[in-house]
């Protein structure tokens, strides 16, 4: 499975391509389903293009994307930089009336197993975020059921980037909760192989990286995705 992740907290002037609000976001999520893409995760924004948690974004735009995109799986994040207090990010949940199919949940994150366990009462699926080992461990002594875990390598350098994913990897150990592996930055591509070599889901987009593989500018998030589904493939004349 392969989700584009459309926005992240990329402004404008970052990226003249990436999509802001609702009508935007829903727009670019039908074009990178038509290109393959599986899901969608996308930040919410507020109308000065903030991310947030707040209902009044957060239904807008997941209803955006139900109107647009029927049968594509919809997740949003719970980043406690966006809300740093939990109490803030469970009430937020709450509050939703428009639910997102799925939601992630960074573990090391000050009360995220409380935020985890308000999304599934409300019957949205988690997604685990991992960064380091040391969350592996952590989450391993959650009680809160998780759809997906996010295996989030955040190094720069290729090298470390794929190092800390192995080891995240080791420390999980065998597992029957489906793994998404992913980098952000210059890691992304190189990661996204490891995780096709691997069977592992992965994702792309304009949160993770404005670069094709060949280093140029990504045009918008449909071109990465379309990148993304045939890079790291063996060809044929090569099996």
């Amino acid at each position: 499975m392969l989700k584009a992740c459309l926005n992240g907290g990329l402004r404008r002037d970052e990226h003249p391509a990436v999509p802001i609000t609702p009508a935007e976001v829903a727009a670019d999520a039908v074009r990178c389903e038509s290109a393959g893409a599986a899901a969608v995760h996308v930040h919410p924004r507020d109308e000065e293009g903030r991310e947030t948690l707040a209902a009044d974004a957060v239904d807008a735009t997941v209803a955006a994307l139900r109107r647009s995109c029927p049968e594509l799986p919809v997740g949003v994040t719970t980043g406690a930089w966006i809300a740093p207090d939990s109490g803030e990010r469970v009430a937020a949940v709450e509050s939703w009336s428009v639910l997102p199919d799925f939601a992630s949940v960074n573990v090391h994150e000050e009360g995220a197993e409380r935020v985890a366990a308000a999304l599934r009462s409300r019957g949205i699926g988690v997604e685990a975020g991992l960064w380091t080992p040391a969350a592996v461990a952590a989450y391993q002594a959650w009680r809160v059921p998780c759809v997906r875990l996010l295996l989030e390598c955040m190094e720069p350098e290729e090298g470390r980037a794929l190092a800390n994913a192995h080891a995240m990897l080791s420390a999980l150990g065998r597992g029957s909760v489906p793994i998404l592996l992913h980098a952000e930055g210059a890691a992304v591509w190189a990661v996204l192989r490891e995780a096709r070599r691997l069977g592992l889901h992965s994702r792309v987009g304009l949160e993770d990286t404005r670069t094709m593989p060949d280093g140029t500018m990504a045009p918008d998030n449909r071109a990465l995705v379309e990148a993304a589904m045939t890079f790291g493939m063996i060809p044929r004349s090569a099996v």
